[in-house]
């Protein structure tokens, strides 16, 4: 006798609970709805989005008008469920949470969204530069650690790294000329063959005139926007058929722009003075000797700067404002189309609305 009473209780409660998730589903669908897509398109009419807030008085509603009332079902397919059970509770809620994907779907059409296409049109002014290094035997020397070879190949490295815009070329130099690498924009070549720079390559010297010519040979024929070499010694020109002046008057009528770096301590440094049968290199203490007013003379007949270099810091600080001076320079131009895209939102509340009619004049005939 006791049963009875208690299994209706048991599907009483089944029911609310079943109503109070139907009816949650309303608001938590409304809110997911805007969360997902108010990033995927630009809105004409935000603040259509504010009618979303009804949807919490809506399923308050439908608690109310569910819960007073309990209707026998006369659908075909009526045998499938008792009135008062959860499953009862589920399909006489499809209606309501089919109105509620169309109410969302009107917000979305009220609000407009619009779906933005961006085309970036990039140009630069692009810079041709050639690095003209000194690789005689005086670029060993010690006052840089370990030489100054090797610094000037890492910071080289480094420079050419931060110019990933630009092509760059390599030209060598003893006492004759050489093109380690023509202009190219794959810098990893460039790299490699810095890294593979080293003296002795080339006859003994430092003809300082052939370094800034054939270095000139690589750039004049360039269409670059602005045309530049960085020439680094750490000596005096006294090799060569070239006069370093002579090819910097000859840079000056390509518009070739010359940056010129001494590399060497102020005073004494410990220098190779003479190779041994084996390769190696004897060692003393020499007077470090940079032909500077050349230098200077060079870069202010082409328009650049002269700089010295005393460290391997001061070094890196000088290829750092060169780069500073020599900005590639970079033209943006945005475009941008904008398409509607209100009327997948309004077909989709058709069709919901459609398969919500269907569902009343079927399954649910007689039920809601």
């Amino acid at each position: 006798m006791y049963v009875l009473p208690l299994a209706m209780k048991v599907m009483r409660f089944s029911k609310d609970i079943s109503l109070w998730i139907i009816a949650g589903l309303s608001p938590l669908l409304t809110l997911m709805s805007w969360l997902l897509l108010r990033d995927v398109f630009e809105y004409t009419f935000p603040k259509a989005f504010y009618l979303l807030f009804l949807s919490i008085p809506a399923a308050l509603l439908y608690m109310r008008m569910r819960d007073r009332s309990d209707l026998p079902m006369h659908s075909p397919a009526s045998s499938l469920f008792v009135s008062g059970n959860i499953l009862w509770s589920w399909v006489v809620g499809l209606p309501f949470l089919l109105r509620t994907g169309v109410f969302i779907c009107v917000v979305f059409v009220l609000a407009r969204p619009q779906s933005k296409t961006s085309i970036e049109n990039l140009t630069r002014e692009g810079i041709d530069i050639v690095l003209s290094l000194d690789v005689s035997g005086s670029m060993l020397s010690m006052d840089f650690k370990p030489n100054r070879l090797e610094v000037s190949r890492d910071v080289a490295m480094e420079f050419v790294s931060e110019r990933p815009f630009d092509r760059i070329g390599i030209v060598s130099y003893e006492g004759q000329s050489f093109t380690q690498v023509p202009l190219t924009s794959d810098h990893r070549v460039v790299n490699n063959s810095l890294k593979s720079l080293n003296t002795g390559m080339l006859e003994s010297g430092t003809a300082i005139g052939m370094g800034l010519a054939t270095a000139v040979s690589r750039l004049k024929n360039s269409e670059a926007i602005s045309k530049v070499i960085i020439l680094l010694t750490d000596g005096v020109n006294n090799a060569g058929q070239v006069k370093p002046l002579d090819a910097a008057r000859i840079a000056e009528a390509f518009g070739i722009r010359v940056y010129t770096i001494g590399i060497g301590t102020m005073g004494r440094a410990q220098s190779p003075v003479r190779q041994l049968p084996d390769g190696s290199y004897v060692f003393e203490m020499v007077e470090v000797q940079i032909d500077e007013d050349v230098l200077k003379e060079i870069s202010a007949i082409t328009g650049g700067r002269y700089f010295r270099a005393t460290s391997a810091g001061k070094l890196r600080e000088i290829y750092k404002e060169i780069d500073e001076l020599e900005k590639t320079k970079f033209n943006v131009s945005q475009f941008h189309n904008k398409t509607e895209e209100y009327l997948s939102f309004a077909f989709s509340a058709l069709l919901l609305l459609l398969v919500e009619w269907i569902a009343r004049h079927t399954l649910l005939r007689n039920v809601v």
